[in-house]
């Protein structure tokens, strides 16, 4: 019994396959935690011990409107994103499963594609003498070339086409979730298109919004590759502002400051998602 006792339960206050876990905790110390800690201590010990780099963080006008900057451009992005991603999202959602297959494959190929590559092409494409440009120009819409990069336009549309996949996919599991006979009854009695959006779909899908919603979020708030190609200076997000203060300026004690308090407003706003899915999730089970 007690030899039993021991196989199915646990030693001391240990679960039986902890054993198990342990080479994954050892890794998550290791290259999470110690790097952390680290990163806090140089916060609050370079060049001199204290809080003044924190001080320096939030009392400067400069980098308090970048720390705005980023959270405008990451709600702007992610707006974007929910807007054009929903009804990319409806579509792969009621076309048939063999083209939806096909489309969803190379949404996910988009994925793949490296980064750099990526932004590179917007680049070239939302320049003053670039392909959208001249096509607009070359019908008659436009007489004068649009500034469509460095700035926040350019930021925004190269960051939403980034986003995308990360909202469709979310988005896509819900409305599949969706009964069409749902749809179909709001019809029968009266309803119009728009209201049967407003009040039946809208509502239903609220849970894949706010996941995918979030985690656009969170993903943008710590862009720094985007941004530094397409925006400008007056479009400054705070991981181009790390970059340029430990690298150009060698102020590891401000960049460790501000890469501190970017990583606690992401872990809280990943917290955050994490109780919405939670509460979102029916009661149950064992």
């Amino acid at each position: 019994m007690h030899g039993n006792s021991l196989r199915s339960g646990s030693i001391a206050g240990l679960p039986a396959d902890s054993g198990g876990a342990l080479p994954a905790l050892v890794l998550v110390g290791l290259f999470f935690v110690v790097p952390v800690v680290a990163l806090l201590l140089r916060s609050v010990t370079d060049p001199e011990p204290g809080l003044q780099n924190y001080a320096a963080l939030f009392g400067s006008g400069t980098y308090v409107r970048v720390f705005l900057n980023t959270f405008l451009v990451a709600a702007v992005v992610t707006a974007v994103t929910i807007v054009v991603a929903f009804p990319v999202a409806w579509m792969l959602a009621i076309m048939p499963p063999a083209l939806g297959s096909i489309v969803f494959g190379i949404i996910i190929l988009s994925m793949w594609t490296n980064l750099l590559t990526r932004t590179y092409a917007w680049m070239v494409l939302l320049q003053r003498t670039g392909v959208i440009n001249r096509t607009l120009m070359g019908l008659g819409i436009i007489q004068e070339p649009l500034p469509l990069i460095n700035n926040l336009t350019g930021v925004t549309i190269g960051m939403v086409y980034i986003m995308l996949p990360f909202m469709i996919l979310p988005l896509v599991g819900t409305l599949r979730a969706i009964d069409p006979m749902t749809l179909r009854a709001a019809a029968l009695c009266g309803a119009t298109p728009f209201q049967a959006f407003r009040r039946i779909l809208l509502p239903l899908s609220l849970p894949g919004i706010a996941a995918g919603g979030l985690m656009v979020f969170v993903m943008s708030l710590g862009y720094f590759v985007t941004p530094a190609l397409l925006g400008g200076t007056s479009n400054m997000m705070l991981a181009e502002m790390i970059a340029q203060t430990v690298q150009s300026l060698l102020n590891w004690g401000l960049g460790s400051a501000a890469a501190f308090v970017l990583l606690i407003v992401t872990m809280a706003l990943y917290a955050l998602q994490l109780r919405l899915i939670s509460a979102k999730r029916p009661a149950g089970g064992l």
